[in-house]
């Protein structure tokens, strides 16, 4: 005997295609309320209404099943609203990144054909404190923040000098390979004493085609690739680090846009 709403009345009601609730069934996540023996036919009563409109709520804001599962069985309103809230949270993140990446596009698209000026420029070494390791590029720059903001504070807590602007060296491999080589350093004048990572460091001498990015360091691959072009044009490109010089690093300002990084790609120079 027929008990609750078939597979396509429980559709028409829950506004959920057949497709899905077999779908839900499957993963476990919405299960028929009885299944018919001898039939096979599936059965939802009324009280799954409910829950079905919050699932469909849920998986509306993309929420994977396995988290919507964790919410159904959540004990507690606290709970529920504790993984809800934290989604909520990655959808905005998403949502800010996306809007990031329009905005990148956007100014991609109005870049003058020009391209920035390019300077040529004779770096001699320097004395520095610096922090050197070997991590993944996906997590290169929440290191560069955390490193950078640890110089500062040794700086600051050794009474240190600061003889020029912070800056980076960056290993090939790091952008060929997805991992390899990183160095955040701060020029300085005097003897500094160790601390952790915090080490004495000679940042070497090089010469450079140099060229000024303003904003965002997560759009900087747009500056790298017009010295990129520069260099393999003029045929003056060689192996080395990339270095950056951060003329208003994070600790300088409030907004991102504000940051002014000089990006230097190491060249080989018959000018002089």
């Amino acid at each position: 005997m027929r008990t609750g709403l078939t597979v396509g009345e429980f559709s028409r009601v829950t506004h959920i295609s057949v497709k899905t609730l077999r779908h839900y069934h499957q993963a476990s996540l919405l299960e028929p309320a009885d299944v018919n023996e001898r039939t096979g036919y599936r059965y939802y009563s009324l009280d799954q209404v409910p829950t079905a409109q919050v699932i469909r709520r849920l998986r509306d804001l993309d929420m994977p099943v396995a988290d919507v599962k964790a919410v159904l069985a959540a004990e507690g309103v606290a709970a529920r609203n504790d993984l809800i809230s934290a989604h909520l949270t990655r959808l905005e993140d998403r949502l800010k990144q996306a809007q990031a990446a329009v905005e990148s596009l956007r100014d991609l698209l109005q870049r003058p054909d020009h391209g920035p000026v390019v300077e040529h420029r004779t770096v001699a070494e320097r004395a520095a404190i610096g922090i050197r390791e070997i991590v993944d590029r996906r997590d290169a720059l929440s290191w560069w923040r955390g490193a950078l903001g640890e110089l500062h504070g040794i700086v600051a807590a050794q009474h240190l000098t600061r003889t020029g602007p912070s800056g980076g060296l960056f290993a090939s491999e790091l952008f060929q390979h997805e991992r390899g080589e990183a160095i955040v350093f701060i020029p300085i004048d005097g003897a500094v004493r160790p601390i952790g990572r915090v080490t004495a460091f000679t940042v070497p001498g090089a010469e450079l085609a140099v060229a000024v990015h303003r904003g965002p360091l997560d759009t900087i691959d747009v500056t790298y690739a017009d010295l990129g072009t520069y260099a393999a044009r003029h045929e003056i490109g060689i192996d080395g680090p990339l270095r950056e010089y951060y003329l208003r690093d994070p600790l300088h300002v409030d907004d991102d846009q504000d940051l002014v990084t000089e990006v230097g790609w190491p060249i080989f120079r018959s000018d002089h």
